[in-house]
Order: structure tokens, then C-alpha cells, then sequence
């Protein structure tokens, strides 16, 4: 009889998850438009926000496990997941944009090492003989929350105030924090790591081989920051704010459908059956965004968007973690994280000049331009490897007698 996967620890340390994702994609979304509206600012100023706690994410993010080894991994858990709470609160007397700068780089630092703990415990508590499909369940929180987090954001402020959304999002993570709680880490892997050395070496952190697909991919990132952070903005100057909250729904719907078809796809056929057409059909909803007019447009791009997207962040993933060997899969999807977590901290600072300068057209035409860009880039790069697998063979088998 197979253990269970649904056990209390695991629903709790994935809504836990889905909490912190969905609070972090909200305000992803929707703070621009207050920086914009509410406070005045430029969309540069928007990006600008958003970069702020990706960046400050980006930079505790190498340390979060010496964090959990040095305190556990419940205890580390219940600590960033109950400051992440506070946070949350704190913007709601936020009047100004610079006070908010500072309460978005502390928000950075408690995500990063929050989500470090809900996935090291998830492995923990999934048993060891259904981990991978355990972990495909758990991926599903974020995967959810991608489209919760916008589309309650948006919502809200189709009939209330940043102030109600602010106050409905706190008291959400508070619910989040209780998931938390409830969480049980078991004794023997709370400890595994207890007494981790003090010496640090930039092994620890990343991991060499995964560093050309992951510089790939965090262009991608660079790319889709200009959908996460500007959507919202970008639908209300052209009269469709209303539509924007479902871009996302339609986005993940998409996402969600196609993704079983391209996993088997990945696996049965490589990688360059799936991202090659995925990275042309992202651009093609990019440019279609750029053109956009009207609803049924915007929720063209959004299906394209999420065919595309969608399939290219666990296939690059996959991909990095297949480059080493199976105990360095942790050194490997943090080189990953990394990278890309600082293209879309890039993306939302450059593309918010981009906006300002030239327009939302100029700048999804570009971001198309861009991604065929990356078509040709991996489609390089993976002829360099199959050149490279094919040398290997032949050294091989000239040295076998």
C-alpha cells in the first residue's frame, strides 16, 4: 500500500505556499498602479518597485539555506513566514513612494527565505517512494497562485480602494501563517542539517554547468517581466481594465491544459521539440499584445502567452537540473532561481524606460523581437551540446579496446 501524499503537513505547507505566492503576484501586479495613480510616480517608478523586492530576494536567496540549517527548518519557516505577515500589514500605512522602496526590500528578504523553507520541507514531509509526483502537486500551488494573486488584485480594485487590498491580502497571509503551524517537520531531517559547517564556498551557491541554460532563461524572465509588471497598466490606457483581471485566468487555464502534453513531450522527444515552438509562440502573444485593441485580443495574447510562457520555465528548470549530477539538483535549481528571479528584476526596471520612452506597442513588438532572439540563441547552444555529447562518444570509444 502506497504512504499517503495528502497528509496534514502537506496540505499545510502548501497553502502556505500558495499564500505567499499569491500575496507576492498581487502586489507584483497591481503595485505599479498604485505607484502610478495613487502616488504620483512615472511607470519607471512602477518598475522600479517591483525590482526592489526582487532584488533584495535575489540577494538572501543564496544564504536561505544556511539560514534553515542554522535555526531548522520549522522554526525558519514560522519566523519568515510570520515577518512576511507583518509586512504585509505595513503597507497599509504606506503613503509615500520611498517608505515604500524600503517596506518592498524587506518584503524581498522574508519571501526568499519563506519559500526556501515551504519547498525543503515539502521534500521532507512527501514520502520518499511518490516525491516526484508529491512535487508536482506542491509546483501547483505556484502555478495557482500566478493566477489567484492577479485576479483578486484586480478585482478589488475594480470596486474598493489599495487600502481594502492591502487589509484583504494581510489577513490572508495570517491564515497562511496558521497553515504554517500546523506544518510538521520530522525529527530526524529538522536535524539533518542542524550542525551545517560555517565555511562557504561559491560551490554552495551555484552550480557551474547549469549557469548557460540558466543565463537563457533568465532572458526569458527579462522578457515576461514586461507581462507581469505593466499587464494591468498597460489594459487600463487602452480602455480594458476590466478585461485585464481575466488575462490571467486565461493565462493559466492555458498553462494548465497544455502542460501534461508538453511534459510527455519533453521527456519522449528532448528538450527542442517544446521550447523551440514555445518560445516562437510566446512572441507571437507578445506581439499580438502590443497590437491589441480590443478584449478578445488582449485574451488571445493571454492564451498564446500562457501556450508559450508557460512551458518554458519547468522545462528550463528540468533542463538545469539535468545538467550535473543528481546530488548537486539543489546547487543547480538555486544557479536557476537566481538567474531568472534577476531577469525579472531587470525586466521591470528596463522596460518601465522602455514604456515611458516609446510607448506599450514599441515595447511588446520589442519584447517579441527579443524572444526569437533567445529561439536562436538555444537553438545554438543546444547544437554546442550535441557536438560536445558526440566528442565525448568518440573519446569513449576510442578508449574502450
Amino acid at each position: 500500500m502506497q504512504e499517503p501524499i495528502w497528509t496534514k503537513s502537506f496540505i499545510g505547507i502548501s497553502m502556505t505556499q500558495f499564500m505567499v505566492f499569491m500575496i507576492y503576484y498581487t502586489f507584483l501586479t497591481t503595485l505599479p498602479i498604485y505607484v502610478i495613480q495613487d502616488l504620483g510616480g512615472s511607470e519607471a517608478q512602477g518598475g522600479l518597485i517591483v525590482t526592489t523586492m526582487l532584488v533584495s530576494a535575489i540577494l538572501i536567496r543564496p544564504f536561505s539555506a544556511k539560514i534553515l540549517d542554522k535555526i531548522g527548518k520549522k522554526r525558519g519557516l514560522i519566523i519568515s513566514v510570520a515577518l512576511f505577515t507583518v509586512t504585509s500589514f505595513v503597507y497599509i500605512g504606506v503613503e509615500s513612494f520611498i517608505p515604500l522602496l524600503i517596506v518592498r526590500f524587506v518584503h524581498g528578504l522574508t519571501f526568499s527565505v519563506a519559500t526556501t523553507a515551504t519547498g525543503a520541507i515539502a521534500a521532507d514531509v512527501i514520502p520518499p517512494a511518490r516525491r516526484g509526483a508529491g512535487l508536482g502537486y506542491f509546483a501547483m500551488a505556484m502555478n495557482l497562485a500566478v493566477v489567484a494573486g492577479p485576479f483578486i488584485g484586480l478585482t478589488v480594485l475594480q470596486f474598493g480602494t489599495f487600502s481594502l487590498l492591502f487589509l484583504i491580502m494581510s489577513v490572508l497571509m495570517v491564515i497562511g501563517l496558521i497553515f504554517a503551524v500546523v506544518v510538521h517537520v520530522p525529527a530526524d531531517l529538522e536535524q539533518a542539517h542542524a550542525f551545517a559547517p560555517n565555511k562557504l564556498t561559491l560551490t554552495d551557491l551555484i552550480e557551474p554547468k547549469a549557469l548557460p541554460i540558466a543565463i537563457i532563461s533568465s532572458l526569458v524572465a527579462l522578457v515576461y517581466a514586461s507581462v507581469i509588471s505593466f499587464i494591468s497598466v498597460y489594459a487600463d490606457a487602452i480602455g480594458l481594465a476590466a478585461t485585464a483581471s481575466y488575462f490571467f485566468l486565461v493565462f493559466a487555464v492555458v498553462m494548465i491544459c497544455t502542460r501534461p502534453f508538453f511534459g510527455r513531450t519533453f521527456d519522449t522527444k528532448g528538450p527542442n521539440y517544446v521550447i523551440v515552438p514555445c518560445l516562437f509562440i510566446f512572441a507571437v502573444g507578445l506581439i499580438v499584445l502590443g497590437f491589441t485593441s480590443t478584449a478578445s485580443m488582449l485574451l488571445l495574447s493571454a492564451g498564446l502567452i500562457g501556450l508559450g510562457y508557460g512551458t518554458l520555465l519547468p522545462s528550463f528548470q528540468t533542463m538545469a537540473i539535468q545538467t550535473t549530477h543528481h546530488t548537486r539538483s539543489g546547487q543547480a535549481t538555486a544557479t536557476f532561481f537566481m538567474l531568472f528571479d534577476g531577469g525579472i528584476a531587470l525586466g521591470s526596471f528596463v522596460w518601465g524606460l522602455v514604456v515611458a520612452g516609446f510607448g506599450y506597442q514599441a515595447l511588446y513588438t520589442l519584447c517579441g523581437l527579443v524572444v526569437l532572439g533567445i529561439a536562436v540563441l538555444f537553438m545554438w547552444y543546444q547544437k554546442r551540446q550535441e557536438k560536445a555529447r558526440v566528442l565525448r562518444k568518440l573519446v569513449q570509444d576510442r578508449d574502450i579496446p
